[in-house]
């Protein structure tokens, strides 16, 4: 049976684990991302539980064997290897489109925040915790800032069959530089005619925003620009 302080190590060491981690989910949850608040939280309490399972779980066993070998890294292994499926679950892909691939890194990192709390290594915790907010928050709208001082804009198009090559043309005539493109999804109109939707990630450093909005009005296909 474990003493006094060590119940009170553990509980504090849970409150510090379910603090952190939910400052991390919270940034997700204000984001509208699958994992948010909650989910974040329950990874890094559950993960510290583990970790302190390991360390102090089984000490009544080892003062009265000694002959058991103690191993505190084998249970926090598991854990580590075990969240990628959780993190897998809030990876969305449609089409050439993938998201959720920041939310499941997030929740990997959460893991590792509830084992580190848990093996009591409180500034490396607080130290990765501002990292990751760090680069959660700023980091994402510096990324923002870049892509538009590059003049960089995604669009999305809707075409018929045969209608791509005109498209393209007709943005070069424009003078816009297309950078990538992915097919998203094909489905049939109401003429049952096939439609092909498109992103594209395009560079006009010609036109601003609202003459680029200008411009690709009158471009034929285009369904939305963002």
């Amino acid at each position: 049976m474990e003493s006094l302080a060590e119940l009170y190590v553990m509980m504090s060491r849970l409150a510090l684990a379910a603090l952190l981690c939910g400052v991390i989910g919270l940034e997700r949850e204000v984001k509208r991302h699958p994992a948010g608040f909650r989910t974040h939280l329950l990874v890094g309490v559950g993960s510290c539980l583990m970790m302190l399972l390991s360390l102090f779980g089984f000490e009544n066993y080892l003062n009265q064997e000694t002959y058991i070998q103690f191993d505190p890294a084998r249970i926090p292994s598991y854990v580590i290897s075990g969240i990628g499926f959780l993190g897998a679950g809030t990876i969305l892909v449609k089409g050439a489109t993938i998201k959720g691939l920041t939310t499941a890194a997030s929740i990997w990192v959460v893991a590792g925040l509830g084992l580190v709390i848990g093996a009591g290594m409180y500034e490396l915790a607080l130290f990765t915790t501002f990292i990751v907010l760090l680069s959660l928050i700023f980091l994402n709208k510096i990324e923002a800032f870049i892509y538009k001082k590059m003049n960089k804009r995604w669009i999305k198009v809707i075409l018929k069959s045969g209608e791509l090559n005109t498209f393209i043309s007709e943005l070069e005539r424009l003078n816009i530089v297309i950078k990538k493109i992915y097919l998203n999804n094909t489905k049939r109109n109401k003429e049952n005619e096939k439609e092909f939707y498109y992103v594209l990630e395009i560079i006009s450093k010609e036109y601003k925003d609202t003459q680029l909005l200008k411009k690709l009005s009158n471009v034929k296909g285009i369904h939305k620009v963002f």
